[in-house]
């Protein structure tokens, strides 16, 4: 019995000992299947964030530094005037100035310029302009809707309105340093000065800084300051922005829509002048910045075919055609800029083919118009008052007949080839704030017929002599405003 009982004890013993390798073998097995387990995972989960990471493009770096633009802007400009004496109503001098046809003797409040712009950042290389604006003469109103006031934004009933001056696109940098421009923009004849572009800002309008008293000379002679075109703007050395150029191809219509023309049927209100929508005008120009912007020089010149050979009354040129008609400009700006005193000078010559009819020989001429202004302006208090004055004269045909009498051709501005002008202002300019400007100043244009007032003429055709007063003379006058010019700029 007993030892039945120690050899049940003793299997007993046996297999429990046997039981419990079993189970730790279990055990150790099943950890170290585990472990390889977490191992294989840890494996798989590396390269999962591994492809994970190599197919996600980490994200374009932030350009921090650039805030697009959106911008409402603008400015006025205009006057509490009166006209102390001006040329007859009856006169035909001075048609290229605010006052012509003005009486002697009115006085008024007048706004001459509004502008209302937008100017919106697309995207860091696209930037489109809006410009609305409103530049009303002091003219007669037009007795019905039907007839306009030249060179003025009056609607009908004599009320100002706005018409679009500028609505381009700018592509900024299409290579280093270069601007291309589409739409309806600012000419290179004088008034570029965008910053932020590669666009000039030494040109004679942006340096003269007067335009509140008058344009500068060409634009005052009406040189194109805007058109509907394409232009390259650039500098030849981006970094510095010293020197640069303009090229400019444009309609020659300003903000007017082309017109529609056959060459094969005779003029008429529905067949006009072949001067828009056919030719295109072309503009360049280079400038440059010396001695630390101590001096602006600025070279500008432009072309333009205005008219195909237009036909005409047999009674004006036997041939019955008048010829192709054109006129270019060139024109040289500089000045010289410092504290407390800036100086400037332009001149420029300008070209009309066949631009008059000699009334005489009954044939077409090319005439020429020269130009030169100079002027100054410096400070008395720094950043409260200055003053500025200016000289201009102006020819507009060099070789002018004073016994012959013309019929003018070119339908460029308001050219007359007769008048000869001297034109002077003066004045002191307070700035009580900033882009807040009230200046008294003294405004006068003086004119001087060239034709003879004593030359008979005989008509070449009809043997007719004609005298002076027949063809339109009219005595030595002028025009003289007293004017209090305000001017002020918002939103820029």
């Amino acid at each position: 019995m007993k030892k039945t009982f120690t050899y049940l004890l003793n299997t007993a013993v046996l297999t429990g000992l046997l039981i419990s390798g079993i189970t730790a073998n279990a055990q150790t097995f099943a950890s170290t299947e585990t472990m390889h387990k977490k191992e294989i995972a840890k494996k798989d989960s590396a390269v999962a964030i591994t492809t994970t990471t190599a197919q996600v493009k980490p994200a374009e770096p932030v350009d921090t530094a650039w805030h697009p633009q959106r911008r409402l802007w603008g400015y006025a400009f205009g006057d509490a005037y009166y006209a102390q004496h001006t040329p007859p109503l009856t006169s035909t001098q001075g048609k290229e100035n605010n006052y012509y046809q003005t009486p002697s003797g009115r006085n008024a409040f007048q706004f001459r310029r509004l502008y209302l712009g937008y100017d919106y950042d697309i995207t860091k290389k696209f930037k489109a302009e809006v410009l609305l604006a409103s530049e009303p003469n002091e003219n007669t109103l037009p007795v019905s809707s039907t007839v306009g006031v030249q060179n003025g934004d009056n609607l009908a009933d004599g009320r100002m309105s706005f018409y679009i001056k500028n609505f381009n696109l700018r592509t900024r940098e299409v290579w280093p340093g270069t601007d291309f421009v589409i739409g309806e923009m600012s000419t290179p004849g004088f008034a570029l000065n965008e910053g932020g572009t590669n666009a000039p800002t030494s040109l004679s309008e942006a340096t003269w800084g007067y335009r509140s008293i008058e344009r500068t000379i060409t634009d005052f002679h009406k040189n194109n300051s805007y058109d509907v075109g394409a232009a390259l703007q650039g500098t030849f050395d981006p970094k510095t922005k010293n020197f640069g150029y303009v090229f400019m191809i444009g309609d020659n219509t300003t903000s007017t829509l082309a017109t529609v023309y056959n060459s094969n049927n005779a003029l008429s209100a529905t067949n006009p002048n072949p001067n828009t929508g056919f030719f295109k005008i072309f503009y360049g120009d280079l400038w440059g910045k010396f001695l630390n912007n101590k001096i602006y020089v600025d070279l500008y010149a432009d072309y333009a075919k205005t008219a195909s050979n237009t036909p005409v009354a047999t009674t004006v040129i036997p041939s019955g055609s008048l010829g192709t008609q054109e006129h270019n400009m060139y024109k040289i700006f500089v000045s010289y800029n410092s504290s407390p005193l800036t100086v400037g000078v332009e001149a420029y010559t300008q070209k009309f083919g066949l631009g008059v009819t000699d009334n005489n020989t009954f044939t077409a001429q090319n005439v020429t118009a020269q130009g030169i202004s100079l002027w100054a302006k410096g400070a008395i208090v720094k950043n409260q008052w200055g003053w500025f004055a200016r000289y201009d004269g102006y020819n507009p045909d060099t070789k002018f007949n004073s016994a012959n009498t013309y019929t003018v051709n070119t339908n460029y501005g308001s050219y007359d080839p007769t008048v000869k002008q001297k034109f002077v202002t003066a004045g002191l300019d307070f700035t009580p704030a900033k882009n807040i400007h009230f200046m008294p100043n003294i405004w006068f244009d003086q004119y001087k017929d060239q034709l003879n007032p004593t030359t008979t003429t005989t008509n070449a055709v009809t043997g007719v002599q004609t005298t002076a007063p027949t063809k339109g003379y009219f005595a030595d006058n002028h025009t003289l405003v007293y004017r209090v010019t305000f001017f002020y700029t918002f939103g820029k």
